[in-house]
């Protein structure tokens, strides 16, 4: 499953602070490509939070993803919200979008080799869409 292992230092980026820092552990296959987001311009992935963080907030990632040993640091920004009490009984989270960059490009190139043709399926339910 997807488990956030510490969480932040500022307020999710708001007002001028520092952005919100987590660290996520995904150890297993299925929690990845529910937590995998695609649809993004160049990837991210659901953090399952009870914080409150805005759209657009900076969000720095460190991310460990099943038994692949590097941790990826990632600064990205928020993209989705997933607000207590969602409908559907989805996980409250925020989905963080990846950047630009080419450490962004080589997570989301493992991600997908990770899933393979699971990360084209329409029909499995994710913690996003």
């Amino acid at each position: 499953m997807a488990t956030p292992v510490a969480a932040s230092n500022g307020s999710g980026g708001t007002g001028g602070s520092r952005p919100s820092v987590i660290q996520l552990a995904i150890k297993e296959k299925p929690a990845l490509y529910a937590a995998y987001i695609p649809y993004f311009p160049d990837g991210g992935i659901f953090i399952p939070t009870p914080r409150e963080h805005r759209l657009g907030d900076d969000v720095y990632l460190l991310l460990t993803v099943m038994d692949n040993p590097q941790r990826f640091p990632i600064a990205g920004k928020v993209a989705w919200i997933t607000p207590a009490n969602a409908a559907g009984n989805r996980s409250q989270g925020i989905g963080v979008q990846f950047p630009a960059d080419e450490k962004a490009k080589q997570l989301r190139r493992l991600i997908e080799e990770m899933l393979g043709p699971a990360v084209e399926a329409t029909n499995r339910p994710t913690h996003t869409l």
